[in-house]
């Protein structure tokens, strides 16, 4: 009997065929076209459909409102470069579209979910949790914590990815003129996160092109001086 089981396996590994393709609880579609990070376009038994993945959220490249966010592009890349024309499998929770009348989905692709995918590389941030479309919250809460420890994607820039959102935006529209002392020749910048902390970014910080600055400093000195420290990435 063993021997069976064991032939089984094999043949199940070898003929290339999903774990998920048999079981009722999955959807099979086709992708025809990623939006952005979080959003693809699939054709569904001849019908097509936008499909929005559950529970997590990737910074902006396509909102009609909104400029281009740090780490959308990549987002989008990643996912456009692992889905484009694929056949994927559909996982669906308790709700099954959103006010927009999009599915919402765990997308699966050689029995990989994309959404863990997304978190494990710092490409996304847990979102719009709420009842009952809750199944992962737990899995994807520590794949985040994990992707936020080892400072990636958008957890690199410390004042960014928020519960609320990408707050990149909304310090660039708070700070004033005032608040940004640049002089000549002093090319560190210190900046308040959303929990309050300063932190200094110099040249060579990864996240030095997209921090906006509420002060300028000349030194590293200087800006531990006025209470700042380093950034950790």
């Amino acid at each position: 009997m063993k021997k069976w089981i064991v032939v089984v396996i094999i043949l199940l590994l070898t003929s290339g065929c999903s774990l998920h393709q048999n079981d009722s609880r999955f959807i099979a579609a086709e992708v025809i076209r990623v939006v952005d990070g979080d959003t693809i376009n699939v054709q569904i038994n001849g019908e097509k459909e936008t499909v929005r993945l559950l529970l997590i959220d990737t910074p902006e490249t396509v909102h009609p409102t909104k400029p281009v966010q740090p780490f959308g592009p990549e987002a989008s890349s990643f996912v456009k470069e692992l889905l484009n024309g694929a056949n994927v499998q559909l996982e669906m929770d308790i709700g099954e579209r959103d006010k927009y009348g999009r599915l919402l989905a765990y997308v699966y692709i050689d029995d990989k979910m994309v959404n863990e995918m997304l978190l494990e590389k710092g490409l996304a941030r847990l979102a719009y949790v709420f009842e009952p479309n809750t199944k992962y919250v737990d899995d994807f809460s520590t794949i985040q914590k994990q992707a936020q420890q080892q400072g990636i994607g958008i957890w690199s820039i410390e004042n960014y990815a928020t519960d609320q959102g990408f707050a990149e935006n909304e310090i660039q529209v708070n700070r004033t003129d005032e608040t940004v002392k640049a002089t000549e020749g002093c090319t560190i910048k210190g900046n308040i996160n959303y929990k309050g902390e300063k932190i200094y970014h110099t040249e060579e910080s990864s996240s030095y092109k997209v921090t906006k600055p509420e002060e300028m400093f000349c030194s590293e000195a200087e800006a531990i001086s006025a209470g700042y420290r380093a950034v950790k990435r």
